[in-house]
C-alpha cells in the first residue's frame, strides 16, 4: 500500500501517505484527517468500514501510482461489502472485467450472501449475448509500463487450465473447484493488469477467458448454478477483450448448455444459435457442428422434432466438413463419439428409443475413456433407452455398470441424469430387476448424494 510512497526515518513514507489519503478525502467532500497511526492499522490488515474512506485510499494511489486502482488490489473486499450482483454485467472495458472477475473470484472464496447458491438471472443471460454479438466492449488498451507479460505468462495460464480441465472429467467439477478459483485469485487479477505488447496481452486474455470458462463450467457440475452462470458471463467478457470471437462462441454455446440443464429451453437454443450468428464468417465446422447439436438439444426438449431433426442433420453435416486442424485445441473433444452422444440425447427425448440406443452404443464403443463423466452421461441416456424400449433388464443392468464407473464422480449433473431415470424405474417399481438393480445401488453417491448440513 505503501509503494511509490518514500519512507526514510521509517514513518515518513506512512506520513507521506496518509496526507495523501486525507488530501483525496478533502477532494471528495470529506472534512476527515488521517495519520500514519492509521496507515499502519490498515497496513496491518484492518478494513476501513466506510466507502469513502476506502475511495479515499484507492484514490490517492492512483494518483501516485499513474493508473487507476481497483478495489480488489487493496486486499478490502470481502464477503460483507460485495454486492449480490457481482458478475452478472458484462464489461464494458477490459479493466472492468478484471474487477469483476476478480471480486467473483473473492465472493466464491469468502462465500458472500446472495452469490455461491443464487439462481440464474435471465437478464443477464439476454445483455451479455446482445453485448456480445453487437460487440460493445472497449477494445484492450496498450499498457507499455513495468510488469511485462511475455508468451511464458499465457502458456503457463494455458497448462494450468489443461490440467484442472482433465481432473474435471475425471472427477466432476466438485473435485478440485475450489483449487481451480483459489489460483485464478491469486494469479489472474495482477497477470491481467501487467503491462506488454498488444498481441501477448489479447492472448493473455483469451488464455483467461478459457480458464474463467472452466471454472463456470465447474461450478455448473456443481450444482451453482447462478454462480456458474456469473463466471460464463465474465469469461466472455474475457475472451472478447482477447479479440477470441471463436473462444466466446463457444462460451456462449456452454451457457446454452446449461440453460437447457435448467428448463429454460427456448433460451437455450437462442443462445446456441447466437454462437453460430456470432461466427458465420469464421468458417470452423467443428463448432458449428456443435453449435447446431445444443440447438438440437433444446429443440429435443420442446419436443419440436421438425427443428431437431433440422438441428441434427446440421450439426452432422458441418461435422463431415471438419478439417485436419480447423478447431481450437480446446474442441478436441468433440469427435465422433461426443456427436453421436448428443445425437442420443436428442433421440431419447423425442421418444426415438431404438435410434437413441444405437447412437448411445456407439458413443460407448468409441469413447477415448478420458472422459469418465461424458460417459456417465451417455451410458444413463442409454438405460433410459431401454426402459423406454420396455427392456428393463438392460436398462437396469447398463445404469449398475455406469454406476460402478462412475462412483467417483463429484457431479450434481451425475445425479441430474439419476434422477431422470428413477422417474423412469417408478413405472416398472414391481419388476424383479428394478428392485435388484436399487438394492445393488442404495448405497452408492451417486443414488444417494450427500447434504451440505
Amino acid at each position: 500500500m505503501e509503494a511509490g510512497f518514500v519512507d526514510r526515518d521509517g514513518q515518513g513514507g506512512r506520513k507521506q501517505f496518509a496526507r495523501a489519503v486525507t488530501g483525496a478525502a478533502v477532494g471528495r467532500g470529506s472534512t476527515r484527517t488521517y495519520s500514519h497511526t492509521y496507515v499502519s492499522r490498515w497496513l496491518d490488515g484492518v478494513v476501513p468500514r466506510d466507502d469513502q474512506t476506502r475511495e479515499a485510499i484507492r484514490e490517492a494511489l492512483s494518483a501516485r501510482l499513474g493508473r487507476r486502482i481497483a478495489p480488489d488490489e487493496l486486499g478490502f473486499i470481502s464477503a460483507r461489502s460485495t454486492s449480490p450482483d457481482v458478475g452478472l454485467s458484462y464489461p464494458d472495458e477490459p479493466a472492468a472485467g478484471i474487477t469483476s472477475v476478480a471480486q467473483l473470484f473473492e465472493a466464491d472464496l469468502t462465500s458472500a450472501p446472495g452469490v455461491g447458491h443464487a439462481p440464474t438471472n435471465n437478464a443477464a443471460w439476454n445483455d451479455a449475448s446482445l453485448s456480445w454479438l453487437v460487440g460493445s466492449q472497449q477494445p484492450l488498451e496498450d499498457l507499455g509500463r513495468g510488469g511485462r507479460v511475455g508468451p511464458a505468462d499465457v502458456e503457463r495460464l494455458r497448462t494450468m487450465r489443461g490440467t484442472f480441465d482433465r481432473l474435471d472429467s475425471m472427477f466432476g467439477g466438485g473435485h478440485a473447484r475450489n483449487a481451480l478459483v483459489q489460483y485464478l485469485r491469486t494469479s489472474l487479477p495482477p497477470l491481467l493488469r501487467a503491462g506488454g505488447r498488444t498481441d501477448i496481452r489479447q492472448a493473455l486474455f483469451s488464455a483467461a477467458g478459457e480458464a474463467t470458462q472452466l471454472a463456470a463450467w465447474m461450478s455448473y457440475d456443481a450444482g451453482l448454478h447462478g454462480l456458474a452462470q456469473r463466471y460464463f458471463i465474465q469469461a466472455l467478457g474475457l475472451a472478447d477483450a482477447g479479440n477470441d470471437r471463436l473462444l466466446g462462441a463457444s462460451i456462449l454455446d456452454a451457457m446454452s448448455h446449461q440453460a437447457a440443464y435448467l428448463g429454460s429451453f427456448r433460451k437455450a437454443a437462442n443462445l446456441a444459435r447466437a454462437a453460430g450468428l456470432g461466427t458465420a464468417s469464421a468458417g470452423v465446422p467443428t463448432l458449428t457442428s456443435h453449435f447446431y447439436a445444443m440447438e438440437a438439444r433444446a429443440l429435443a426438449r420442446l419436443r419440436d422434432k421438425s427443428g431437431c431433426d433440422r438441428a441434427m442433420s446440421a450439426a452432422v453435416r458441418e461435422y463431415e466438413r471438419r478439417g485436419e486442424s480447423e478447431a481450437p485445441e480446446w474442441i478436441s473433444y468433440f469427435d465422433d463419439a461426443e456427436l453421436s452422444a448428443e445425437l442420443g440425447h436428442c433421440h431419447r427425448d423425442l421418444g426415438r428409443s431404438a435410434t437413441a440406443i444405437i447412437l448411445a452404443e456407439q458413443a460407448l464403443d468409441k469413447a477415448s475413456g478420458d472422459y469418465v463423466r461424458s460417459d456417465f452421461f451417455v451410458a444413463m441416456v442409454l438405460a433410459d433407452a431401454h426402459l423406454d424400449a420396455g427392456d428393463v433388464e438392460q436398462g437396469c443392468q447398463v445404469a449398475a455398470d455406469a454406476f460402478r464407473a462412475g462412483e467417483g464422480l463429484e457431479s450434481a449433473r451425475c445425479h441430474g441424469y439419476v434422477d431422470e431415470f428413477k422417474q423412469r424405474l417408478i413405472l416398472h417399481k414391481k419388476n424383479r430387476a428394478v428392485r435388484d438393480f436399487v438394492a445393488t445401488v442404495r448405497s452408492s453417491r451417486l443414488w444417494t448424494p450427500e447434504r451440505a448440513g
